[in-house]
Formats: structure tokens, C-alpha cells, sequence
């Protein structure tokens, strides 16, 4: 089945969905509020040097300073020959080995220096943006990196005689200046697409310096593409030859964006027009919906749970309703199998990223742990964020990094439950009822008034009337004081009122 690219745009919101198979497998969101700013070159001025972290805070104009390591600092360039990824970048099959810089970060950089910086990661949670300084600028089958004399070939480009052949046109017509690397995309094209590819990025990057020797930091030099056309550029491939588009502004956009860029590129462009709308139309809304749960079911009847926090996630892999036919080994071992397809699933769609721990149900057999491995290893190939598997431990255990440049789609979707204040639970109501009677000890050896009005959430109010009402009628005993509780619907449930008459 052909792979298809769902876009829905309207004033406020631009969603894409990539479709393979027929099923959902990643999702783009973009806010015209809160635009993605991965790939934006800013001019940025240093506020604070941090030796002890050997990195460095930079006002690049948002509400976070910018995070910038050592290692990344141009002034160091000669001791650091390596590229980072984002935006098609760290797609070279060559070892990515990371020299040490000579020099301190207290020595390249000081307060109030102005710096030319790209964002290499968008803010996540409570972190600013990660920057470097070591600038690349995606095309449609080259990154230029004008600070780095490097030449790499993705690894996604597998037959050693199209990597050489490749290698060879790019290292003839490069400039002196800079480095590049061959994205995927530009297997089996000729030494015409990529000139005329290098030419457009040479050419951009001029820009870029003219902009920044008039700017002033902070400022913004260069914003990269928007979403509809960072995917087009970056997904639309020969497996991807179709694209439906809700808005007529948008579809001219994308033909106009298609035949400047990448002008041999065969697709089928459709405009939906019909009243229901394009996601629903495509059953997109039920599998987004159901991305932002924590359950996720097996077809088999097994189920996985994923809680995201602020340093990992956590995959737990249950059987569930599952049950099996032959032994529990065999039970186990199937519903592991699956799980690994729906993970591997869930961790694309999702874009979850940082550090992944996944645990599988208990196998005693080491063939079988190693089957599970293997799996896992082949459903994450499909995934083009560069990820790392450890092998399974005794305890069932998989250690796995996902590289993160973006949001997850849970965080831009959802916010911190204002109730639980992000802990996925909040006290019982008898529990805090416990807690008013304690209170209401301490509060009555200084109370001087004859009555107590205390006042709390309704449900516990009733638990108080009811349930709990000997507590109160004690302490009113040995107080010798009235209490009367009043229900406010605005409060929290565990917060509550002691007022004195």
C-alpha cells in the first residue's frame, strides 16, 4: 500500500500526518502561537559562562537563555570535527568521534559576547533550547555545514558503490570552504541535482553572513522552513506518493514549494474539499486520541502502559486478558513479540525521546529473549531518530535511547494536571480528613472563640457529615467548641479553611 502525506491547515494549526500502510506512524504539529524553532539561526549574546559545566547560557530572544556546550563553540572548531544532528543532519555513516576541546569554555567565551548560533534541540519542559554554533543548512539532498571540512554519506544509503560514487561528485564540485553531508534522499541522483543543491545552500548561507554582520543580538538571522514544508523536503521520498491537503492556500504553497525544489519529484496532489473533515475522514482523530493514553491494547488481548516523566519513559508489558493455548512460555513470548511492533509503533508516533526503559514480561530462555532483542532491533529500522538498544537483562529489562529535537506529542497536546499537580494521583478524601482533624488539634489549643467554621472541598464535606462525623463530634467534645463545615465547590480536595468566630 503507497504511503501518503495527510495535511489539515487552518488560521491557528497545521497537523500532518505521515500515513504508511495505512495506518498512522508519525505526526507534525504546528501552532502559529508557538512555531517550531529547531533549525533557526539566531545572533545571540552571551549572559553567562558556566566553567564548571564547561557550557554557556545565551539570550537568543526567547523566554529561556540558550543552552550552548563547549564543544559546540566555533572558536573551537579546529579541535572539534563532528556535526550535530537535527534537521537531517547526523545522518553519516562515519563514526562520530568527539575531540575534546583544547581550550576551556572560559577562554572561547565571555559575558556579553555576541555569537552566531543555530537551535539544534526546542525547548522540552523546564530547559531552554539547545544551540551550536557549528551552523548546518538542510536541502532537499545535501546539509551544508559551512564551519565543519567534512564529508559524510547517511547511512540509510547502504551499497558501498552508490556511497563512493556520491562521495566522489560531492568532494569534486564542493567549495574549499565547509563540509556536506549526502541525505538519503539522494541516492541514484545525478551530479545535477546535487550542484544545483549546493549552489541554493552556498548561496543561503552568504545570506546568513550578510544578516548577521547588520544584526543585533538578540535577533533572529535565519528561520527555517515551516512545518508543511520541512516534511515535504525531508519525508516526501519515491515511497511517498501522495499528498491530500485541505486548503487550496496550502496545496499552492506545497506545488509552488515541489516544483522549485525538487522538480523530478513524481507524487499525486489531491485538495480535499468534502464537509467532513480530513482527519476524521481518514480516521486520524481515534489514533491521536489514542496516543495520549497510557494504555495501549494488544490485538492479542495483552496491553502496554507508558508513563512518560521528566527524565525517562517507562514501557510495562502486561498479557492481560491473554491467556495462550500451549504453555506460559509460549503465552509470554507471543505477547512480548507483539508488544515490540506496538512500541516500536507508539515510540515514533508519540516522539518520544531521552532515555527509554522498557520491560518485558519475564522469559526464562535465553533463544527467546534474543528473538524479542532481534525484533525490537528490526521495528525500530523504520524509525529515521537515531536510537541505541541495550540487550536485554536478566530482569526483562531493555535499555534504549530515542534522540529527542522536539517535543513529545503528549507535551504539546496536554499540559500538568493543575489537581494533582502532576503526580497522577491526589490524597483520598478520608485522608484528608485525617489531616483536618490533626490541624484542627493544633489550631484549637490557641483558639480563643467558641465557633470553627471550616471550610473544604464538597465530597469531603459529606465524608465529613457522614463517614467521619465522630472526629468531629469528638474534638467539638473536648473542645468544647462548635464546628461547622461549609462545602466550596472552587477547592481543591485536599485543600481546606479553618476560620474562627
Amino acid at each position: 500500500m503507497a504511503n501518503e502525506l495527510v495535511i489539515n491547515t487552518s488560521s491557528h494549526e497545521t497537523r500532518i500526518a505521515l500515513i504508511e500502510n495505512g495506518t498512522i506512524a508519525e505526526l507534525y504539529i504546528e501552532r502559529s502561537r508557538v512555531r517550531g524553532i529547531v533549525g533557526n539561526i539566531y545572533k545571540g549574546k552571551v549572559v553567562r559562562v558556566l566553567p564548571g559545566m564547561q557550557a554557556a547560557f545565551v539570550d537568543i530572544g526567547l523566554e529561556k537563555a540558550a543552552f550552548l556546550y563547549v564543544a559546540d563553540v566555533f572558536d573551537a572548531m579546529e579541535e572539534f570535527e563532528t556535526f550535530m544532528d537535527g534537521n537531517g543532519k547526523g545522518e553519516s555513516g562515519e563514526s562520530e568521534q568527539v575531540i575534546q576541546p583544547l581550550h576551556p569554555i572560559e577562554d572561547l567565551l565571555q559575558e556579553g559576547q555576541e555569537i552566531l548560533v543555530q537551535v539544534s534541540k526546542e525547548p522540552i519542559g523546564t530547559k531552554g533550547a539547545r544551540i551550536t554554533s557549528h551552523i548546518s543548512l538542510p536541502g532537499r539532498h545535501l546539509v551544508y555545514m559551512p564551519t565543519v571540512d567534512h564529508v559524510g554519506i547517511s547511512r540509510r544509503i547502504e551499497e558501498e558503490e552508490e556511497r563512493e560514487r556520491l562521495r566522489e561528485i560531492v568532494e569534486r564540485v564542493k567549495p574549499p570552504a565547509g563540509g556536506f553531508i549526502v541525505r538519503t534522499a539522494a541516492e541514484g541522483k545525478s551530479e545535477e541535482d546535487l550542484v544545483a543543491d549546493m549552489h541554493y545552500l552556498t548561496k543561503l548561507w552568504e545570506e546568513i553572513v550578510r544578516r548577521n554582520e547588520r544584526g543585533h543580538a538578540p535577533s533572529l538571522i535565519h528561520a527555517d522552513l515551516d512545518v508543511t514544508q520541512k516534511v515535504i523536503r525531508d519525508i516526501l521520498t519515491e515511497d511517498v506518493n501522495r499528498i491530500v491537503v485541505d486548503s487550496k492556500h496550502e496545496h499552492d504553497k506545497i506545488v509552488q514549494f515541489i516544483s522549485t525544489f525538487m522538480p523530478k519529484m513524481k507524487y499525486t496532489m489531491e485538495l480535499y474539499d468534502e464537509d467532513e473533515p480530513i482527519f476524521d475522514h481518514f480516521g486520524l482523530e481515534v489514533e491521536i486520541s489514542r496516543a495520549l493514553g497510557r494504555k495501549v491494547w494488544l490485538k492479542s488481548g495483552g496491553y502496554i502502559i507508558i508513563e512518560q516523566t521528566e527524565a525517562l519513559t517507562a514501557i510495562d508489558v502486561n498479557t492481560g486478558r491473554f491467556v495462550g493455548k500451549h504453555n506460559l512460555e509460549d503465552t509470554i513470548l507471543k505477547t512480548n513479540l507483539e508488544a515490540v511492533k506496538e512500541i516500536a509503533y507508539q515510540l515514533r508516533l508519540r516522539n518520544i525521546g531521552g532515555i527509554i526503559i522498557i520491560d518485558f514480561i519475564d522469559m526464562e530462555k535465553e533463544v527467546n529473549r534474543e528473538k524479542v532483542f532481534t525484533a525490537l532491533e528490526e521495528a525500530m529500522k523504520a524509525d529515521k531518530s537515531k536510537t541505541n538498544i541495550l540487550k536485554i537483562s536478566e530482569l526483562g529489562l531493555v535499555e534504549m535511547t530515542r534522540k529527542r529535537v522536539r517535543e513529545s506529542i503528549g507535551r504539546m497536546l496536554c499540559e500538568q494536571c493543575p489537581y494533582c499537580e502532576g503526580r497522577g494521583y491526589v490524597k483520598t478524601k478520608t485522608t484528608v480528613c485525617h489531616e483536618i482533624f490533626r490541624e484542627l488539634r493544633r489550631e484549637m489549643l490557641d483558639i480563643r472563640g467558641t465557633k470553627v467554621m471550616l471550610t473544604v472541598h464538597p465530597q469531603v464535606a459529606d465524608l465529613l457529615y457522614d463517614e467521619e462525623r465522630r472526629g468531629l463530634e469528638e474534638l467539638e467534645k473536648k473542645f468544647k467548641k462548635r464546628i461547622t463545615v461549609r462545602a466550596k465547590p472552587g477547592f481543591h480536595q485536599e485543600q481546606f479553611e479553618i476560620a474562627i468566630s
